[in-house]
């Protein structure tokens, strides 16, 4: 029970010397000072952050899953297309054989 203990503690102590030396904690710790500076608190915080670290708005994120829809159906079209063209290409090649 110990060992386990001591490997889970270990595997925090890990990862957060990772946020640490890629830069993650001092990025966080910008923003969330600059959110804690603000006179008027923006209605989202999350937004701010988002918008801080150069994620996209939700609006923008709305719009890139649409987009996404879209082409995954085109996707999907084109891809079925392709494969019928394939077997009717396989289609007259036995014909032409015989």
């Amino acid at each position: 029970m110990m060992r386990y203990r001591e490997e889970k503690e270990a595997k925090k102590e890990a990862f957060r010397k990772y946020l640490e030396s890629s830069g993650v904690v001092d990025s966080l710790t910008k923003v969330l000072v600059s959110l804690y500076e603000q006179n008027d608190k923006p209605s989202s915080a999350v937004e701010f952050i988002q918008d801080k670290l150069g994620g996209p708005t939700v609006s923008e994120y709305e719009k890139l899953q649409a987009e996404l829809s879209d082409l995954r159906i085109k996707y999907n079209e084109l891809l079925a297309a392709h494969q019928e063209t394939c077997k009717k290409c396989i289609f007259a090649a036995r014909e032409t054989r015989f």
